[in-house]
């Protein structure tokens, strides 16, 4: 396999390339100096951390504790989307870690089971770099498609019970908002289908070809993985509306605005108390 080892003086280089972000930031006077600066630090310290556990995890390749690690993955990603939706933990986060359970899981395992052949399913090397880019994707598709659902609901409320008071049922009437959402969580991730090769060369392909492998056969993985994650981001963001459904609507079809973490403005749910006459 080809080796190309980078130097901790070459790394620290590569944070020269800052200036071109921070220079924008200071020309059009944006506040994300520091909230870059930030995550930068942070990714820095959570790579190399993960990357000296990952060492041990590889190592060590017991069943149960990849199991365990993808559990946590999932777990970290669950308690993410709901607050990038704003909404609240309580009624989100076990819908939630169940659809990304499923969305990651079955794409996964057909790639290590079917498409890779690998004797063991929960082999590390395999599942967790795999099992990362599917639930990243993942995250990034329910993010979008959740927070439009229900942020679509709250916004087209009097289209909503129009059709409620019309005779639609509850699924009826949500079907523009669950097409709206559908089409946000996927569109990005179609785009990314009919484009790649020609626009960017991905990182799974990327990283393949830099360990020494054949293009061709780079571009095989690549397929795979790309028809892995557009298959778990449906799953999970088809999963995770349908199973909160019960817990965010009531009996005659209303949505419960305290299923949202920040508080919607008082004309969201309810009309405006009628001015009073002197």
């Amino acid at each position: 396999m080809l080796d190309l080892p980078i130097e901790p003086w070459a790394l620290a280089s590569a944070y020269l390339l800052l200036v071109f972000p921070i220079a924008l930031m200071l020309w059009w006077d944006l506040p994300l100096i520091g909230r870059s600066l930030t995550a930068v630090l942070r990714m820095t310290v959570q790579l190399l951390l993960i990357g000296v556990y990952l060492q041990y995890l590889f190592a060590w390749n017991n069943g149960w504790v990849n199991a365990g690690w993808l559990l946590v993955m999932v777990g970290v990603a669950d308690v993410s989307i709901v607050r990038g939706c704003r909404l609240r933990l309580r009624c989100f986060v076990l819908p939630m870690f169940g659809a990304l359970c499923v969305g990651t899981a079955i794409p996964l395992f057909v790639f290590v089971g079917l498409v890779i052949r690998a004797d063991n399913l929960l082999d590390a090397p395999f599942v967790i770099p795999i099992g990362g880019m599917i639930l990243g994707n993942c995250m990034r598709a329910n993010i979008v498609g959740v927070s439009t659902f229900y942020g679509g609901v709250r916004e087209g409320r009097a289209s909503y019970l129009r059709s409620l008071a019309q005779g639609a049922t509850r699924s009826e009437a949500l079907r523009p908002f669950l097409r709206q959402a559908g089409e946000a969580a996927l569109m990005p991730t179609i785009a990314t289908l009919a484009t790649l090769g020609l626009v960017s060369l991905p990182g799974m392909m990327t990283g393949v070809m830099l360990g020494g492998a054949d293009p061709i056969v780079a571009v095989k993985y690549q397929i795979a993985i790309m028809l892995a994650i557009f298959s778990g981001t449906a799953v999970t963001v088809a999963l995770v509306i349908h199973w909160t459904l019960g817990r965010s609507f009531d009996a005659a079809g209303m949505l419960d605005p305290g299923i949202f973490a920040a508080s919607p403005t008082p004309d969201a749910f309810e009309s405006p108390p009628e001015k009073q006459t002197p």
